[in-house]
């Protein structure tokens, strides 16, 4: 918005970044002595139909976070206090290069940088990007198990193949569901029709897998979802922004009514780092091409602020 050929934003100094809320970017070399380190990818494992279709989603996020740059010292309501704590520093190691013909070498690049983030004694935050992006991020955790899985997300990713795929965006559960570190799974926000037939549906409860639907949300609040997760436990959280009702998030490749509100999603996240410890998390399916005014990226970037806040909170703690 301009006033007399000025933005408003730059009234209260809002600019051009290239981090996330103008954090301190770094190279992947140099992460250490930070607690909370960000990292984006356009994908990991693309189908061949639709390639890496949700490429420009970090860089939509960041950029729906550039206000932040200037308001970081800035009190967050959503927080009760500024987004990082005295104490708790938090940087951005950019993107990923990522091969759009490589599968198995972007997942071995992925694999490898979750890695070093977890060997200096951060926490990984990864956005996207597709969400074939979560399966090497689960398997780089393999030292940090056993590990609690909630996913939020409109549908539940449990086809075994997609076209002879086995490790694409339609998968992620079902590959995770398979990974020894891997204690439990628990998916919330299930709603309408998407790629799941009723058999993937029935091994996914044969696997132990807890559901709570957005119907449910709907009804009885996020309190069943809360409770499915052992006290103490340590939780891995995936987040697929079409979890959002596409009326506050439109940047989704399918739109379905009747998804979470923000502050439902935001509740799931600060309830478990309430009661367990969250050891990573990721934001994935940001379609740019999909977003209206840069409205879900600005969401997209309000949330992943808000849970940056929260886990660097949970660092600050005995």
């Amino acid at each position: 918005m301009t006033q007399g050929g000025a933005t408003l934003g730059a009234m209260f100094g809002a600019g051009q970044v290239a981090a996330f809320m103008g954090l301190p970017q770094v190279a992947l070399a140099e992460v250490a002595g930070a607690q909370v380190v960000v990292l984006g990818a356009a994908g990991c494992t693309p189908y061949p139909s639709v390639g890496h279709y949700c490429a420009g989603g970090p860089a939509a996020i960041r950029a729906g976070g550039a206000a932040y740059a200037a308001n970081l010292a800035h009190m967050n309501f959503d927080l009760g206090g500024t987004v990082l704590p005295d104490g708790v520093r938090a940087v951005d190691a950019g993107d990923l290069e990522i091969d759009a013909a490589d599968g198995a070498a972007n997942r071995d690049r992925l694999r490898a940088a979750v890695a070093k983030i977890l060997g200096v004694g951060a926490v990984p935050v990864l956005i996207g990007g597709d969400d074939s992006l979560p399966i090497p991020m689960l398997q780089a955790l393999k030292d940090q198990g056993p590990l609690t899985i909630l996913q939020i997300d409109a549908h539940i990713d449990w086809r075994d193949e997609v076209g002879g795929e086995r490790w694409g965006l339609s998968s992620t559960m079902r590959r995770a569901s398979e990974m020894e570190h891997v204690a439990r799974i628990i998916q919330v926000g299930q709603r309408g029709i998407g790629s799941a037939r009723p058999g993937d549906h029935e091994a996914a409860l044969a696997a132990g897998v807890q559901f709570v639907p957005a119907r449910e949300l709907a009804e009885s609040g996020i309190m069943r979802a809360l409770a499915l997760i052992p006290e103490g436990a340590r939780v891995v959280i995936c987040l697929d922004v079409d979890a959002l009702d596409p009326a506050i998030m439109p940047a989704v490749i399918g739109r379905t009514a009747g998804g979470l509100s923000y502050w439902q999603v935001f509740e799931l996240i600060a309830g478990v780092a309430a009661k367990a410890r969250i050891v990573a998390f990721d934001m994935v399916e940001f379609m740019p091409e999909r977003d209206i005014d840069g409205q879900g990226a600005s969401v997209a970037a309000q949330l992943l602020a808000g849970t940056i806040g929260i886990i660097a909170r949970q660092e600050t703690q005995p």
